[in-house]
């Protein structure tokens, strides 16, 4: 066996004859392992190729092969029951303008070729996962490449390396929209960082289905994704104690909190992602340009100087005894007696 993961052998010539003489020549053995895109080996050995890249002449493994057989069977399921509930359904109808026998045959036709459809979607569920985590960069990809062909077949040299200036320069100067880019690359960041924390953290089904993520977008202070949790999941299954540092930590925030996303669907679930703080930065008011320049100015009296520096030796005793004497002749009683009124008889003349 080489660095390479090839295997080597030796192989034995017998010359033509009758002669008993061999040679032995090396000859390379063809590889059976298929590897898949960690570059290990799919027969359960740990031999991982050099930088984890593919060897020439092997498979690449888009679908887990449960995964895909597990979906097999419910594209075969959906298959037979789509076919016979929608043959049905065609025949009855069909059967009402024309003759049964033709009506049954178009009724089969249709059902087969609804189911076929209804079954090729579920085979195909899988993959238009994956093209969905990466439909943004697809898309993207496609346009940089066809536009650049078509700018180059509708225009000069020079006018096409004009614009590519531009379209580059443009973005990496300009402070706004230099901002608007990298935001939105933090969401397409996110979204795979997301599904590849999902994949460690979240117990997974037989089917090996993750929770899907729908669409993110920048916020002020981060980004804000939307997940569709798959049936067996809830949101408590993220809020677990240590989940929110290590979604954080797996999106490289300082912080990740999960919210209900709407009232009437449970499976609906908001992501935010805290990166900075922007309750903790500097801004500057505008108010102040907002003041007329041209306003006289106004006078005001001098302000009371601030007291400081007071002692209790510094108070005078006989101003104190001054200050308690006076409150004290000042101070009304609190239910005052009216003198108009008469006064008590005396009832001790009458003992």
């Amino acid at each position: 066996m080489n660095g390479h993961g090839v295997a080597f052998g030796w192989r034995r010539l017998r010359t033509p004859g009758p002669s008993t003489n061999s040679l032995y020549i090396p000859v390379e053995w063809e590889r059976s392992a298929v590897f898949k895109f960690n570059g290990s080996k799919s027969n359960g050995s740990s031999g991982r190729s050099p930088l984890n890249v593919i060897p020439r002449g092997g498979s690449v493994t888009i679908v887990e092969s449960g995964v895909a057989r597990s979906f097999v069977r419910r594209a075969v399921i959906a298959f037979f029951v789509v076919t016979a509930v929608v043959g049905l359904l065609s025949a009855t109808v069909a059967s009402h303008y024309m003759h049964p026998i033709l009506g049954a045959i178009v009724g089969v036709f249709i059902g087969g070729l609804v189911g076929a459809l209804v079954g090729a979607f579920v085979i195909a569920w899988p993959v238009l996962r994956v093209l969905w985590h990466w439909a943004a960069e697809i898309g993207l990809g496609l346009g940089l490449v066809y536009g650049w062909v078509w700018l180059m077949t509708a225009t000069h040299v020079v006018v096409s390396l004009l614009v590519v200036v531009l379209v580059v320069g443009v973005p990496a100067t300009v402070g706004p929209i230099r901002r608007q880019v990298t935001a939105w690359s933090w969401c397409l960041i996110v979204r795979h960082r997301l599904r590849l924390c999902f994949a460690r953290l979240i117990r997974t089904d037989r089917d090996g289905t993750l929770p899907l993520i729908l669409l993110a977008r920048p916020t002020p202070v981060g980004e804000r994704v939307w997940v569709w949790l798959r049936p067996g999941l809830s949101i408590h299954d993220l809020e677990q104690e240590g989940q929110m540092a290590r979604l954080a930590v797996a999106c490289w925030a300082n912080e990740v909190r999960v919210e209900r996303a709407s009232r009437s669907r449970a499976a609906l679930v908001r992501v935010d992602i805290t990166r900075r703080e922007t309750l903790t930065e500097h801004i500057g008011s505008p108010l102040p340009g907002l003041l007329p320049k041209d306003v006289p100015t106004i006078p005001v009296s001098p302000a009371t100087p601030p007291l400081g520096g007071l002692d209790l030796a510094d108070v005078l005793n006989d101003d104190l005894v001054t200050a308690s004497a006076d409150t004290s002749t000042s101070r009304k009683p609190r239910n005052p007696r009216n003198s108009n009124t008469p006064s008590e008889p005396d009832n001790s003349e009458y003992a």
